[in-house]
């Protein structure tokens, strides 16, 4: 990053406290873990980077709100202990009443709302009241608390002790900023970013707020060597050494993306295939001996005997299985699988018959092989690939809850041979440990999903990661999209938006002046136009947009779709009988549902599977009208109609990644009502995606094993 103006008063000074820091860290204890690379030091940063952008829009807040950070198990040693299977989270425990009552007293007294009493004993415990009278800056650790009311409650507390340069505030802002970057999808921040946002903050020593920070063990730091364009912009020419950068990050998202990068390559390396037997490559045509029935028995081996021995089909019985596959591309596909333990497909929604094939195919050489998909759709429609009410195929949620799917060995691990994970664009750093760590070794692993969509609402940015780190086979579909919306899409995928023939009015483009012409005609398309021009009911329409506020968001396309689907008083807690919904239980979960009716118990729901459920009053606050989604609560599902608004405040929350994925979501209509002038296009040319600072493809890189 270059300083504008000459240089600013001040810069020598900064780069020397960045020199003193450096050398302190370098003293530091080192973060150790099993399987992780060297202890590194940190670099000596000349001058603070300008802050990433904002996340996109509406996104980040909902995030922050619903997402606790999660710490994953250390990464097991060779060989595997046995692991219990993993359980659904468990509901905290009620909070203590005189814990409640003493907490609100201290937030009355700072004049922080009394409804942060309940997240306060959840996150700081019984004695909560008692730490939050010690440090107030504690108080950022809460859902929805910035460093503006932090500092006003501090100063409702301390009074004229409340100072800006107070240790406490700065140890609380550092983890607080790391932690606001995990919402915006990052594991890790260089430092210099860190220190420049704290002077913002009004921090008066970044560097030492930082240094004490990691000498706490509140956050991690490590080094990273940069290699390509990074290396020569910031390399000069008579450096002998190689350029690095200096990452700092929470212990979860770090924990996370060692325990994942060790997994993995643990499974590549303890992979063994199959090999041929006689059986496999001559043609048996000795006769059995009379009354003989030993050949015929053990054709078809016990269960248990499966359970003990796995299947271990040889090339030729792969070779078979891919001869027999449908297209050129599942015929890749199952050779890949056939000869490795890790393997990644990329390719668009007509792609995901490969993997249906693939799962097939192993099923019938003897294997024990499931798919897992990120919504309940998403299984369903891979269901209907198989051809089978049996395919085994069960969504992510079901299959690490045990509810559905293979079921767990004895070792506590997943009883499978094949696992082909669909929608793997969407998993986090720290839901893939997850299912590296149900997994066994030996067994193969295949991570499908189309690389063009959005990244994980979580942080980390993993089958992109492995992708680029290029740490195993990777197999790209030849299968296009076909029909105006593939065509769309596929365009959009390459940086081009060009208009698409469209006979039956598969794709509408719509222009409009600003936000409120914008959701009038959108509420037209959705009520009126689509249902009478193409059949497709309003039910089965969707509306999509970059966020929640503003002239176009979901509030104001929720406000006007309810008022002319299903107006009402919102009697129950804002909602009425009819109304569509979303429950949002995490960041990244949405469920489609309609209000059935209402009472003191809380809302009663009908999900889009059919299942029923109340939501207490208690949990109604994470519920949201439905006729309107952002793209990040869209992620995972279509829809026959999809509606894509775009106010004339969209321009910064969109990328190609962004249009990419909302133009995807229609299967057989799509309109796009716009409003944001140029910035659409630029978007589509210019601006990929949403930048992700993260760690594991440099992990991948330096634990990697060289070939030969």
């Amino acid at each position: 990053m270059t300083e504008t103006g000459g240089g600013a008063p001040g810069d020598a000074e900064k780069a020397a406290k960045f020199a003193q820091l450096a050398e302190q860290i370098r003293g530091m204890a080192p973060f150790k873990k099993a399987g992780t690379p060297p202890p590194v030091v940190l670099p000596e940063p000349t001058g603070a980077p300008e802050a990433d952008e904002a996340a996109e829009a509406g996104e980040t807040a909902e995030a922050a709100e619903a997402a606790e950070p999660k710490a994953p198990a250390p990464a097991p040693a060779v060989p595997r202990p046995a692991a219990p299977a993993p359980a659904r989270p468990a509901a905290p425990a009620p909070a203590d009443g005189d814990a409640l009552r003493a907490v609100a007293e201290v937030l009355a007294a700072g004049g922080a709302p009394a409804e942060l009493a309940a997240p306060a004993v959840t996150a700081l415990g019984n004695d909560a009241a008692e730490r939050l009278r010690e440090d107030p800056w504690a108080v950022l650790g809460l859902p929805g608390v910035r460093p503006e009311h932090a500092d006003g409650f501090a100063r409702g507390l301390l009074g004229a002790e409340a100072r800006p340069d107070d240790p406490r505030r700065a140890g609380a802002l550092v983890v607080w900023l790391l932690a606001q970057a995990t919402f915006r999808g990052n594991s890790a921040l260089e430092l210099t970013e860190v220190a420049a946002e704290l002077g913002r903050l009004r921090v008066p020593d970044p560097a030492g707020a930082i240094a004490a920070a990691v000498l706490d063990g509140q956050v991690l730091s490590f080094q990273e060597e940069l290699t390509g364009a990074e290396a020569h912009g910031s390399q000069g020419d008579d450096e002998e050494e190689a350029p690095t950068r200096t990452l700092l990050a929470l212990e979860g998202p770090a924990m996370a993306e060692d325990s994942l990068a060790e997994k993995l390559l643990q499974l590549m390396a303890t992979f063994v295939p199959g090999e041929d037997t006689a059986e496999d490559t001559t043609e048996d045509t000795t006769e059995a001996p009379a009354g003989s029935e030993e050949p015929e028995e053990s054709e078809e081996p016990e269960e248990s005997d499966r359970e003990g021995t796995p299947a271990a089909p040889g090339p030729a019985a792969w070779e078979a299985a891919a001869e027999a596959a449908p297209s050129s591309s599942a015929k890749a596909l199952i050779r890949a699988v056939a000869d490795a333990a890790l393997v990644l497909h990329t390719g668009g929604e007509a792609a995901r018959a490969e993997p249906a094939a693939l799962v097939a195919a192993a099923t019938g050489l003897g294997l024990r092989a499931w798919a897992a998909t990120w919504t309940d759709q998403g299984r369903d429609s891979f269901a209907a690939l198989g051809g089978a009410a049996d395919t085994p195929v069960v969504t992510l949620a079901e299959l690490l809850s045990g509810s559905a799917g293979p079921g767990r060995a004895p070792d506590g691990t997943l009883a499978l041979d094949l696992l082909v994970v669909l929608d793997a664009p969407l998993l986090d750093v720290e839901l893939a440990a997850t299912v590296l760590e149900s997994i066994a070794d030996g067994t193969r692993l295949v991570l499908s999903g189309d690389p063009g969509q959005l990244w994980s609402p979580g942080p980390g940015r993993f089958f992109a990661d492995l992708l680029a780190a290029r740490a195993c086979p990777a197999v790209a579909s030849r299968t296009p999209d076909f029909g105006p919306i593939g065509e769309l899409v596929s365009g959009v995928g390459v940086g081009e938006l060009q208009p698409v023939e469209a006979p039956d009015k598969e794709v509408v483009l719509l222009t409009a002046k600003d936000g409120a012409e914008a959701v009038h005609r959108a509420i037209q398309l959705l009520t009126d136009s689509i249902p009478r021009a193409l059949g497709i009911p309003a039910e089965q329409v969707v509306l999509l947009t970059p966020g929640h506020g503003g002239p176009g968001g979901t509030r104001a396309l929720n406000a006007a779709a309810k008022a002319r689907l299903n107006p009402g008083p919102g009697r129950f807690g804002g909602f009425d009988p009819g109304d569509r919904v979303v429950d949002s239980p995490a960041p990244g979960v949405t469920r489609a549902a309609r209000v059935l009716d209402g009472d003191a118990s809380g809302l009663h729901l009908k999900y889009a599977d059919g299942s029923r459920r109340t939501v207490p009053p208690a949990e109604a606050g994470r519920l949201r009208h439905g006729w309107a989604l952002t793209v990040h609560q869209a992620l995972g599902r279509r829809w026959p109609g999809a509606v894509v608004v775009l106010p004339e405040d969209a321009g910064p929350a969109l990328t190609r990644q962004w249009v990419y994925t909302a133009f995807g979501r229609g299967e057989r209509h799509l309109s796009v009502v716009h409003a944001a002038g140029p910035a659409l296009a630029q978007a589509v040319a210019e601006r990929p995606a949403q930048p992700r600072t993260t760690r594991l493809r440099a992990i991948l890189a330096e634990n990697a094993v060289p070939e030969g």
